[in-house]
C-alpha cells in the first residue's frame, strides 16, 4: 500500500513539473537571435575573449538546441575572438578529486560542468588545456595563447593559467543561467593577492596528479589547492555590490534566463582595492 502511494505521489510530481514546464516555455519562450541580441546589448564584441559559466536551468524556455547556444556564443566573439569554457572532471573539492588518484586524459574525461560545457568540449576544432582538476576548453584566434603549458601551473587557476592569461587579453567572464558564485576567475585573483589575505586560501601541500595529452604523453602537475576549511568560508556575493558601485555590473534577463557579464581586469582591480582596505570574500 505504501508503495503505492509512493508511486501515485512520483507520478503527479512528475505530472506537475511537466505542467509547470510547458507554462514557463510558452510563457517565457526566448530564441537563437533574441540571445545574440542580448549578448550584444550587454557588451559582448567581435574579437572578445570570452569565458562563459553555464546552467541548462537558465535554458528551460529557450527554443533551439544547446548547439544553437554554443553558435550564438562564438557568433558573438567571431572569427578574431576566443570562446572558451571550464571543463572541470569534478564536483566537490579538488583535495577530494586528487584523492581519487585518477589519470585526467586531455581527450576523454568529460567535464562535470553541465552539458554546454561537455558538448562545446566535444566539437570539432575546440582545443583543451592539460590540466587535472582545472582543464579549460577553448576555441578561436587565442586559444593556443590560452591554453598552453596549463599543467605547469603551480595552482589551478593562477596567473599563467587560462583564466589569469584572460588579464593579459581584456578577457570577459560571461555567467548563463549561474550565480557569481561559481566565477572560477576569482582563484586566480587568490593567488595574485595572496601575500595580502591574512591567510592563505592555498594547501601547504603539494599534490601530484598526472594528465595524458592529446599526444598520449603522461605529463605530471605539482600544485597547491584550495584549503577545503577556507573554501567554506568563501563569499564571492561580498563582492557583488562592490563592482556594482563601479559600474562593473553589467546584468539582464532573457525568460527564465539570467545574465551577468564581467570583466577579469575590473575584478583584480576592485578585489587589490578591497584587500588595501582590509575586506575580503570571505565569511
Amino acid at each position: 500500500m505504501m508503495q503505492i502511494l509512493n508511486n501515485l505521489k512520483k507520478s503527479a510530481k512528475g505530472k506537475l513539473k511537466s505542467i509547470h514546464l510547458s507554462y514557463v516555455r510558452r510563457q517565457q519562450a526566448f530564441s537563437s537571435s533574441q540571445l545574440q541580441d542580448l549578448l550584444v546589448t550587454l557588451g559582448i564584441e567581435n574579437g572578445d575573449v570570452l569565458l562563459v559559466h553555464s546552467s541548462m536551468e537558465g535554458f528551460k524556455a529557450f527554443d533551439g538546441k544547446i548547439t544553437d547556444i554554443i553558435s550564438v556564443l562564438q557568433g558573438a566573439v567571431g572569427s578574431n575572438g576566443t570562446l572558451l569554457m571550464p571543463t572541470m572532471p569534478f564536483t566537490g573539492t579538488a583535495v577530494e578529486y586528487m584523492q581519487l588518484g585518477n589519470i585526467f586524459n586531455v581527450k576523454k574525461t568529460p567535464s562535470r560542468m553541465g552539458m554546454i560545457s561537455e558538448l562545446f568540449r566535444r566539437m570539432p576544432g575546440v582545443c583543451r588545456s592539460v590540466h587535472p582538476t582545472h582543464p579549460v576548453a577553448a576555441r578561436g584566434l587565442h586559444e593556443n595563447d590560452l591554453l598552453e603549458d596549463h599543467y605547469k601551473c603551480t595552482t589551478p587557476c593562477g596567473r599563467q593559467s587560462p583564466y589569469g592569461r584572460l588579464l593579459d587579453f581584456n578577457g570577459k567572464i560571461l555567467l548563463l543561467g549561474t550565480s557569481v558564485g561559481v566565477l572560477t576567475f576569482f582563484h586566480t585573483v587568490e593567488e595574485i593577492l595572496e601575500k595580502n589575505f591574512p591567510f592563505s586560501p592555498f594547501t601547504e601541500k603539494k599534490y601530484s596528479m598526472q594528465s595524458k595529452t592529446g599526444s598520449g604523453e603522461l605529463v605530471t602537475t605539482e600544485m597547491r589547492l584550495f584549503n577545503p576549511e577556507i573554501s567554506k568560508r568563501r563569499n564571492i556575493n561580498i563582492l557583488i555590490p562592490e563592482l556594482k558601485s563601479k559600474g562593473f555590473w553589467r546584468e539582464s534577463k532573457l525568460g527564465t534566463l539570467d545574465v551577468i557579464l564581467l570583466n577579469a581586469n575590473d575584478i583584480l582591480n576592485v578585489m587589490t582595492t578591497m584587500s588595501n582596505n582590509g575586506k575580503y570574500c570571505y565569511d
